[in-house]
């Protein structure tokens, strides 16, 4: 099963990214991807540099970043490939606790549903 794990960030919290972080985390990676589990994962750039795309009552609108309303935004995501919901969910909290005890992170864990050409139908 696929699992979709949401990183979810208050980009405005101040909070750096260290060196220390980013080996501890490549260690992580490194262990979850020889071992089937993530499947992929990134960072996603600040706000600012993004825009919403919206669809209402026919009409599209373009609304550039940053989106200073929004308290938490998504800052990354990890795709696994787990046997379980629950094996989903203990590689999350590993990826979590990398990050320490300075960090505000929330991360939504969510099942993929696979297209109907995936499962060979």
């Amino acid at each position: 099963m696929r699992f979709l794990s949401l990183v979810r960030i208050n980009e405005h919290a101040g909070t750096q990214i260290t060196p220390r972080l980013m080996a501890d985390m490549g260690k992580l990676m490194d262990e979850m991807t020889k071992a089937g589990v993530l499947v992929s994962t990134a960072g996603l750039r600040p706000t600012s540099e993004g825009v919403r795309v919206r669809l209402s009552k026919g009409t599209t609108t373009v609304i550039d970043g940053p989106f200073t309303e929004t308290k938490e935004v998504v800052g990354g995501y990890a795709m696994l490939e787990t046997k379980t919901k629950e094996e989903a969910i203990e590689a999350t909290r590993r990826f979590l606790h990398v990050h320490g005890d300075e960090w505000e992170i929330e991360c939504e864990v969510r099942q993929v549903e696979a297209p109907a050409f995936e499962d060979g139908k």
